[in-house]
């Protein structure tokens, strides 16, 4: 069941009054199709595009005057309820100040073909106009569009593109504060720690609200948000009503740059300014206490933000529509992402048989919607393993014995053999023989041990490994085995062997020859268990594990990660630098320069809930083991979101939710362009390009002559890779042994050892000296 906050949008929902609708087209003589009908607050008018006579063309657009500038961050799309017509299919979403400027669409996507409501999000931003443009029809009935109702969200305290200003030298000054009853001076806003506050005053006779704090930077800058934490400790004085506004000279304070209302509740808060302004001072007023307690007001910590520079932090594309939540994914030859959810586009449940699925195009941005009924099988809560040829293996979740095949070859699923364990929320990953090995997953499928089992490519049948019990590898949950033997990190190497290195703080090698034995190696340093935490190879034997938590949900997360070296039988753990958030339910990709980026998590993980969301991606250097800030992204990527590595070098982070009829099903993603392919001005950096030499297929320990157009530094193998539930267990970083034989050509050496270079599909990536890559050329190593 979803928690209460699920039900409710992180942003609110603005106040159409005096709003206006108007549309490129409206059938106004067959029906009443009038755009203002889209505001009326009655589903059963609708706006239709023209279609009597000659029916007007695709695509249709209908624009939103909101009468003044205010942010919004999503466009809520209601379908008409009185039959499917007009439905509308492909879109895109733009904004404008002045309704005659408007920009590259901040959205596009595709809506699946039904009536429910959609939530179509985008980077929150003050605008006055918001677009909406039917594309296509959902199912391709006729060159129609139509709407029921269009709401706006506004502020949903997730600035995005915009990164943390240090602190370092800020002074905080409050019209009031208490020094006689507690310690509730301003500057406690600014020492890091949330256990101070500052508090208005309230011995003797208490100040009247309204209660304002002021921030000096101590230098004029670039600043698009603040961030507010209430106090820890209790409720009263959490702001509720509120305005900021800003100075140069700490004097003059103009209109207020942003203005709304906070929830009462303990999670931090955000208030995005319509568009970023230079100031030194930055000044919180708290016209309301949110509870109606009392004329007081609080805070535990204020940070402000400002933009990103994207030669710095990298930089986020516009938001892409799903016609489902992508709960799994898998990275795919000819520049595909397959996606699926579970038997429904936005809910799970039963053991239904069948499957929505999705690919995006990741040149044109396109998504097509299938539902994969063949198979048997539906696939919510997966195992998922990329095999030595290059498909995909799916087994278990909700039809818990379940296992089943995606092609991308011929893009067709089949079933293949049950397992012999019924499973859900399993780890698995391939073997260094090609063969697939299975562990763990009581979320479904019955109360029993669910042991170590292997799949046999050549037979297709599943072998059980008797002396691989799952007990070993379980987490000290307090739901049992039901959460303790979830999501298991695990890594292949020579022989057949796998070393299973979480998210239980004991780590144990597991063989698989034969019935399969299962013994110690150690614990994961002073490491506690982190369940839904991660870990990725970053380089050869060399693996960071990041954040999770010591139960599944409902217990603090962690900052904490390590790194994890294999020698051999031997397995070396060091704690590397912290996170600077605490992240439970976050995916972490590696990148070609073998850096690793984490994106999204909760500080205190709730299934289905967006609360304590961390917005700020951050990017692990392997070479200082120091995490640093990346730009923050507009939309919560919580439980049921993942991550992965593009072929271009960019990452796809999306989805999160699955929850029905709630507000925190993100049916969407983006892709992060990293800071390594952006310059001084964002544009884009030269790239090494990659111009031959690279076969369809190769074997381990070959040798490729492969050729460039200019002088390359290096090589490397990026693993193609699949995700669901925090948990990627293909991504594997192999940097190649090469050197130059003539300009522009190099020999480059694939290892021998199929447990250091797995079989299976890779994206092969040439960098430069400054460690930009190349757009990658895929390759089979088997």
């Amino acid at each position: 069941m979803a928690p209460a906050n699920a039900m409710e949008p992180a942003a609110p929902v603005l106040d159409r009054t005096g709003w206006t609708a108007a549309a490129g087209d409206e059938e106004t003589v067959g029906e009443n199709g009038r755009a203002a009908n889209v505001l009326d607050g009655n589903p059963s008018t609708i706006w239709h595009s023209k279609w009597t006579g000659t029916p007007a063309p695709l695509p249709h657009s209908i624009t939103i005057d909101m009468k003044r500038t205010t942010v919004v961050s999503a466009l809520v799309y209601q379908p008409r309820s009185d039959g499917p017509n007009g439905r509308i299919g492909e879109y895109a979403i733009s904004v404008s100040p002045d309704g005659t400027a408007f920009g590259a669409p901040v959205a596009t996507g595709t809506l699946a073909d039904d009536a429910g409501a959609k939530t179509l999000g985008f980077a929150p931003q003050g605008a006055r106009f918001v677009r909406l443009t039917a594309l296509t029809e959902a199912g391709g009935r006729g060159p129609w569009a139509s709407a029921a109702e269009i709401n706006l969200l506004g502020d949903p305290g997730t600035p995005a593109a915009t990164v943390d200003l240090p602190r370092t030298g800020w002074t905080a000054t409050a019209g009031d504060e208490e020094t006689v009853g507690e310690n509730g001076r301003a500057t406690n806003v600014l020492d890091g720690n949330p256990s101070t506050i500052w508090h208005s005053k309230w011995t003797g006779t208490p100040a009247p609200l309204p209660h304002s704090i002021t921030i000096d930077m101590k230098r004029t800058t670039a600043v698009s948000a603040l961030v507010y934490q209430p106090r820890p400790d209790g409720a009263n004085g959490r702001i509720g009503r509120y305005s900021v506004s800003v100075s140069t000279d700490g004097t003059t304070f103009g209109a207020s740059v942003a203005s709304g209302a906070w929830r009462d509740d303990d999670t931090v808060k955000t208030a995005t300014f319509t568009q970023a302004q230079h100031a030194r001072y930055v000044r919180l007023t708290a016209l309301g206490e949110a509870g109606g307690r009392g004329p007081w007001s609080s805070a535990a910590e204020i940070r402000l933000s400002g933009p990103a520079d994207p030669a710095v932090h990298g930089s986020w594309d516009r938001i892409t529509g799903f016609p489902l939540v992508p709960v799994a994914t898998a990275v795919l030859p000819g520049d595909k992402l397959l996606a699926w959810s579970a038997y429904a586009v936005d809910r799970f449940g039963g053991s239904n048989g069948y499957t929505q699925t999705a690919v995006l195009d990741l040149k044109t941005g396109k998504v097509t919607q299938r539902r994969i009924d063949g198979t048997g099988h539906d696939m919510f809560c997966p195992g998922t393993a990329m095999l030595a040829d290059g498909r995909v293996l799916v087994t278990g979740g909700s039809n818990a014995e379940k296992a089943s095949i995606y092609d991308p070859a011929t893009d067709q699923w089949s079933a293949t053999t049950d397992m012999n364990i019924a499973r859900g929320y399993q780890a698995m990953t391939l073997l260094s023989t090609g063969e697939a090995f299975v562990l763990g997953g009581s979320w479904s499928g019955g109360a029993r041990d669910r042991g170590g089992e292997v799949w046999n490519p050549a037979g297709r049948t599943w072998r059980t490994l008797t002396g691989v019990p799952a007990t070993p590898a379980l987490t000290a949950d307090p739901a049992g085995a039901y959460r303790a033997d979830n999501h298991m990190w695990l890594h292949a190497t020579s022989g057949g062997k796998v070393l299973q290195l979480g998210p239980s703080k004991q780590m144990n090698w597991i063989s698989t020859a034969g019935t399969g034995s299962i013994t110690a190696a150690g614990t994961r340093a002073d490491s506690q268990d982190a369940m839904t935490g991660n870990a990725v190879a970053y380089d050869i034997g060399k693996l960071l594990t990041l954040g999770g938590s010591p139960a599944y949900e409902k217990t603090p997360a962690t900052r904490r990660a390590y790194t994890v070296g294999i020698s051999g039988d031997q397995v070396q753990v060091a704690r590397t630098g912290d996170m600077g958030y605490a992240r439970a339910f976050s995916n972490s990709v590696v990148l070609p320069d073998g850096k690793v980026a984490v994106f999204g998590g909760q500080a205190y993980p709730v299934p289905f809930s967006d609360a304590t969301s961390v917005l700020t991606p951050e990017l692990w250097d392997p070479a200082t083991g120091r995490f640093t800030p990346l730009a923050t992204m507009a939309i919560p990527r919580n439980y049921h979101s993942v991550a992965n590595l593009l072929p271009d070098g960019r990452v796809f982070s999306g989805g999160g939710g699955l929850c029905g009829d709630c507000a925190t099903n993100h049916a969407d993603g983006a892709v992060f362009t990293p800071p390594y392919l952006l310059g001084p001005d964002g544009t884009p950096k030269p790239r090494p390009v990659v111009s031959g030499g690279v076969p369809p297929r190769a074997a381990p320990g070959a040798q490729l002559s492969v050729t460039t157009e200019g002088p390359v530094a290096s090589f490397v193998l990026m693993r193609a890779a699949a995700a669901t539930h925090s948990t990627d267990n293909d991504q594997r970083r192999v940097p190649l042994v090469s050197a130059a034989t003539a300009t522009g050509t190099y020999t480059v050496s694939i290892p021998s050892d199929t447990g250091v270079v797995l079989p299976g599909n890779y994206m092969l990536f040439a960098l430069d000296a400054e460690g930009v890559p190349s757009m990658a050329r895929f390759l089979t190593i088997s």
